[in-house]
């Protein structure tokens, strides 16, 4: 498929029927296909897995009980044969043009570049606050990060996300794969490592996907308390690379002006949001303090406090 050798796409899946029309036929249309594509299946219930035999992909089947973000991505990696670059991808993440694949490898023709990840645009029929956070997070304009641009990127020098992401197999490697026992951040922990080893990690704006969600208040706090235990337990991304409350006050500015442009009736709905991510995010950074029932039951990821 390119210079780099032999690609492989991973693509989690659950119960994704209902995104399989769109997804499968935006990898179809590539103009550069990968080589193998592999579906890690967690026990669907729908057509999932025949629906995947039919588009001629390889399955692996893992119970949703031994699901882990970094855990099954990284037991995904030994199952693909000699990829030089492995691409992951959501099922909910849409290819948004036939060159968004060769677009987002195209960035390895540095030999530095050891990860890389694509623009995601707000799906159809997004609203302004979901519309916003994809155009704060997502800039027009591909860039290069190293270890130094902590210096001025500070936390958002290893933002990255595997919803449409890629990574050399060797710098991967190089840098023990990914965490097996993270509530989520995965791709945020391996993006540190590869920076701290001398890697880079590149941004390639012209790599597009169709991604976004509409999260209720509730998930919302859910999402910004499991990043809070994230940061908690790793130490080690806050010390290298900043605190990541200065970037939080650019969101709600730049969030309000976009809102009273746009749809200045979810304004209030954006400032309860706002509350909410701050008070999950701090009691996710105490969770030492509280019990294991009560992280259960904060938590978007109730399976993680059941291990």
């Amino acid at each position: 498929m390119s210079s780099h050798g032999p690609v492989a796409l991973i693509i989690p899946t659950l119960n994704a029927a209902s995104d399989w029309p769109a997804l499968a036929g935006a990898i179809k249309a590539q103009q550069s296909a990968p080589d193998q594509v592999l579906i890690v299946d967690s026990e669907s219930t729908d057509c999932t897995v025949e629906l995947a035999q039919s588009s001629g992909f390889l399955i692996t089947k893992i119970s949703r009980a031994n699901f882990n973000h970094g855990g099954t991505r990284q037991w995904a990696v030994q199952h693909v044969n000699n990829a030089a670059v492995i691409v992951f991808l959501t099922q909910d993440a849409i290819l948004a043009s036939p060159n968004s694949l060769q677009a987002l490898l195209r960035t390895f023709d540095d030999p530095l570049v050891g990860a890389a990840f694509g623009r995601q645009l707000p799906r159809r029929g997004a609203n302004a606050i979901e519309t916003h956070a994809r155009l704060f997070n997502y800039s027009a304009n591909s860039s290069v990060r190293t270890f130094e641009s902590r210096e001025t990127l500070g936390f958002k020098a290893i933002f990255i996300s595997n919803s449409f992401a890629a990574y050399r197999g060797c710098a991967l490697e190089a840098v023990g794969g990914f965490p097996d026992d993270v509530i989520l951040g995965e791709d945020t922990i391996t993006a540190a490592h590869l920076l701290m080893m001398g890697w880079k990690i590149a941004y390639a704006a012209d790599a597009e996907v169709y991604h976004s969600h509409a999260y209720s208040w509730l998930q919302e706090f859910r999402r910004y308390f499991d990043t809070g235990v994230l940061h908690s337990r790793e130490a080690l991304l806050l010390d290298q690379f900043g605190r990541a409350g200065g970037e939080g006050r650019r969101f709600v500015v730049s969030e309000l002006a976009y809102l009273w442009a746009n749809d200045r009736a979810l304004i209030p709905s954006a400032l309860v949001r706002t509350v909410l991510k701050w008070s999950g995010y701090r009691l996710g950074r105490v969770e030492s303090r509280l019990s294991a029932g009560m992280k259960r039951r904060l938590s978007m990821h109730h399976g993680f406090w059941e291990k």
